[in-house]
C-alpha cells in the first residue's frame, strides 16, 4: 500500500508506517493469561515434578486446565518447551490444548500438543525407506479403507479359483464375502489384531491353536491386505500406529525418543488402546516423567479398540526408578454438575468394580464435591423410536419457551452418532428446534449442503443404469422412485415445502384428468415421474 493511499485501521490491528512510505498490518498480540484459581488437589498435581502420575479426573473437575498448568509449572521451572510433549486423541482437542497453552504460557514457548495418529505419521514419515516408498506414505481414511476390504472381499473367489491367492474362507463364510457386514467384521479383526501387535504369521499361530480357521482366513487376508497397501503407498490408522511402535523398539529410535521429551502428558488415557501404551513406553518409560489423565469410569472406545485396562494398570505399567509404582492423584471438585446429577452417576459407577487401582482414590474420584446445587435427572421410556423424537423436541421447546432457557444451554447425546444424528436433526428441526451438530459428529455424507447433492447424483446413476441400451429396447425413460423424488422436492436443491408438494401434486392429477385419465395415480408417483420426465 503506497503512502498516499488512504487507509483503514482494522480493530486490533495497528498500522504502522515503515520505511519509504509503505505501510504494513502488525498483529497485535493476545493479551496474556494468568493462573487460574487452583484447589489443593489440582495443585498438588501441578507440583508433581518428576515420574510417572496417573490424575483420575471426572467430568468437570478442570482436567485440562491443571493439564495446562502442569506444563506451564514444569516450562517455569526451567524446563525447555521443546522437550514437552502433550498427547490427545482428537484434533479438536488438540488444537484447544494448543490454544490454551499458548495463551497461558505464551505462543512462541507453547509445547507441542498433537494426536497420537498425527505422532505416529510424523514418526514414520522421519523414517520411512525411501528404497521403498518414492512417494511419502498417504494415510487411508475410513471409507477408503471399507472400499478397500470389500473390494478385496469381493474378489476373493475369482482369485482363488485362478490360484492367485492363499486366502481359503471357510465354505459357510462364502456367500457373506460380498456383504457390508461381513467387510465390517473382517477390519474389525485386522485393526484389533495389529492393535495388540499381531501380525499375519501370530494371527495364523493362535487361530490354528484355538482351532479358528476363520482366523487363519482372516490372517492370510491380512497379509494379502497389507502388500496392497504396500503397493498403493497407503497406511490404515491401525497400520500406523503399529509401525511407530515397531520403529520405537528399535535401539536406535528408541534412544532418540527416550532423549527428544523430559515431560510427556496424555488426555484422556483412558481411551488408549494396547498399540498406543507401547508406544508410550518407548517414549517415557523407565520411571520418566509422564503425567496421564483419564477417567475410567467413561473409557467408551472400546469398538475403537480402547482398552480400559491401559489406564488401571498404569501404577504398574509406568513404575518410578525405583520400581515402586506410579503414584495416583485424583480431582476431587467437580465444578459442571451439581449434586443431584453426581447423586445419580454415583449410583451407577458403584456396580462398575476397578480393580488394580487403590480404593481409597477410586472412593475419592467417584465421590467429588459439588461447588453449585441443582440439577435433575429423569428417566423416560418410549415405545418407538418417532415417539422418543418427539418427546425430546418437546421437552427442549418447553424449556425453551415456558423456562426461559436459551438454546444454546441445551444438549442432546446420542448413542451413535453417524446413524442417530441425521434422523435426530430432521425431527428436531421439523419440531422448530435450531441444531447445530459438531462438524466431527456428522459424517460428511449427512450434511444437509451435502446429503440432497448425493442423493440426486445416485438417483442420475440409477436413471443412467435404467436407460435402455438400443433404440429397440424401448423408449429413453429415466427412472425415480417416489422416495427420492419427494426428498429431492424438499430439499434445498428444490425448495418446495409440503404445501407446495400438495399444490403440485393436485395441479399434476387435474392435469391426468384433463389428458382423460379419470383414475390418476396417487399424487407421489406423478411427482416423481414429473421430475424424472421434465420434458413430458
Amino acid at each position: 500500500m503506497s503512502s498516499s493511499s488512504s487507509t483503514r485501521r482494522l480493530p486490533h490491528s495497528p498500522v504502522r508506517q515503515g520505511s519509504r512510505g509503505a505501510y504494513r498490518l502488525v498483529r497485535t498480540p493476545p493479551p496474556a493469561v494468568g493462573p487460574p484459581p487452583l484447589d489443593a488437589a489440582q495443585r498438588a498435581v501441578v507440583d508433581h515434578r518428576s515420574g510417572p502420575l496417573l490424575v483420575l479426573a471426572g467430568p468437570g473437575t478442570g482436567k485440562t486446565t491443571t493439564l495446562v498448568e502442569s506444563v506451564a509449572a514444569h516450562i517455569a521451572r526451567g524446563g525447555d518447551p521443546e522437550r514437552i510433549l502433550v498427547l490427545t486423541f482428537s484434533r479438536k482437542a488438540a488444537v484447544d490444548l494448543r490454544d490454551r497453552m499458548a495463551l497461558r504460557i505464551g505462543a512462541a514457548r507453547a509445547p507441542r500438543a498433537t494426536t497420537f495418529h498425527s505422532y505416529c505419521y510424523a514418526l514414520v514419515r522421519a523414517y520411512q525407506d525411501s528404497a521403498l516408498f518414492a512417494e511419502p506414505l498417504r494415510l487411508l481414511s475410513g471409507p477408503e479403507q471399507d472400499v478397500t476390504v470389500r473390494e478385496l472381499l469381493a474378489g476373493q473367489p475369482e482369485l482363488e479359483r485362478l490360484g492367485l491367492t492363499h486366502v481359503r474362507w471357510p465354505d459357510e463364510l462364502r456367500a457373506c464375502l460380498t456383504t457390508r457386514g461381513f467387510a465390517d467384521e473382517v477390519r474389525a479383526v485386522l485393526a484389533r489384531s495389529r492393535e495388540l501387535g499381531l501380525g499375519p504369521d501370530a494371527l495364523d499361530a493362535f487361530a490354528h491353536r484355538i482351532g479358528r480357521p476363520d482366523w487363519r482366513a482372516a490372517a492370510a487376508f491380512l497379509a494379502e491386505y497389507l502388500d496392497v497397501l504396500d503397493l498403493q503407498g497407503v497406511i490404515d490408522y491401525a497400520e500406523l500406529v503399529h509401525r511407530a511402535v515397531l520403529l520405537a523398539h528399535r535401539p536406535e529410535v528408541a534412544a532418540q525418543l527416550a532423549a527428544q521429551y523430559d515431560a510427556v502428558y496424555v488426555d484422556e488415557y483412558q481411551d488408549t488402546d494396547p498399540a498406543q501404551v507401547r508406544l508410550l513406553h518407548a517414549l517415557a518409560g523407565g520411571g520418566r516423567h509422564l503425567v496421564a489423565f483419564g477417567d475410567p469410569d467413561q473409557s467408551i472406545y472400546t469398538f475403537r479398540g480402547a482398552d480400559v485396562n491401559g489406564i488401571l494398570d498404569f501404577p504398574t505399567a509406568f513404575p518410578r526408578a525405583d520400581g515402586r509404582p506410579a503414584p495416583v492423584a485424583v480431582l476431587r471438585t467437580s465444578r459442571r454438575s451439581g449434586a443431584a446429577l453426581l447423586a445419580a452417576t454415583r449410583l451407577i459407577t458403584q456396580r462398575m468394580p476397578l480393580p488394580r487401582l487403590p480404593a481409597d482414590k477410586v472412593r475419592a474420584h467417584r465421590a467429588p464435591t459439588a461447588v453449585r446445587d441443582g440439577g435433575r435427572v429423569e428417566v423416560y421410556t418410549y415405545p418407538t423410536q418417532g415417539t422418543e423424537l418427539d418427546n425430546i423436541a418437546d421437552i427442549l421447546r418447553r424449556a425453551h419457551l415456558e423456562d426461559g432457557v436459551p438454546w444454546t444451554d441445551m444438549a442432546v447425546l446420542v448413542r451413535a452418532g453417524s446413524r442417530a444424528l441425521p434422523t435426530l436433526r430432521r425431527a428436531l428441526t421439523s419440531a422448530g428446534v435450531p441444531v447445530d451438530v459438531d462438524g466431527d459428529d456428522l459424517p460428511l455424507r449427512h450434511e444437509p449442503a451435502v446429503a440432497p447433492l448425493l442423493t440426486a447424483l445416485r438417483a442420475v446413476a440409477t436413471a443412467e443404469a435404467h436407460r435402455p441400451q438400443a433404440p429397440e429396447e424401448g423408449e429413453d425413460t429415466p427412472w425415480l422412485d417416489t422416495e427420492t423424488a419427494l426428498i429431492l422436492l424438499a430439499s434445498p436443491l428444490a425448495g418446495m415445502d409440503p404445501a407446495d408438494l400438495r399444490r403440485l401434486g393436485r395441479a399434476l392429477r387435474e392435469e391426468e384428468r384433463a389428458a382423460g385419465n379419470p383414475l390418476p395415480p396417487p399424487s407421489d408417483e406423478l411427482l416423481a415421474r414429473a421430475l424424472a420426465e421434465p420434458e413430458r
